[in-house]
């Protein structure tokens, strides 16, 4: 079990990126959250199994149809153990 905190930068909101995120992070397993931040950059933290997490940010850096992406930055953090993956609405803390 690994944790990932990972920020996304380019036009990715408004495209439906944040629930697109969730449903491909249901189908491999990936626990989380998923919120916009309010400079446009959209944050996750996500925790899985290794090879889920690297396919989960394959999926980050392409996104839905209408998503350009433009850098995934990646660092990995502690395990906080969540129980599912969350979209969060912005500006509520952890």
């Amino acid at each position: 079990m690994k944790h990932l905190d990972i920020t996304v930068k380019g036009k990715i909101q408004g495209v439906f990126y944040r629930a697109s995120t969730k449903a491909v992070a249901d189908q491999l397993g990936v626990r989380g959250t998923i919120k916009n931040e309010p400079g446009g950059d959209v944050v996750i933290e996500a925790e899985g199994e290794p090879a889920m997490l690297e396919m989960f940010l394959d999926w980050c850096n392409e996104g839905p149809q209408d998503a350009e992406v433009t850098a995934v930055e990646t660092n990995e953090g502690e395990l906080k153990n969540y129980r599912n993956f969350e979209v969060l609405k912005r500006g509520l803390s952890k």
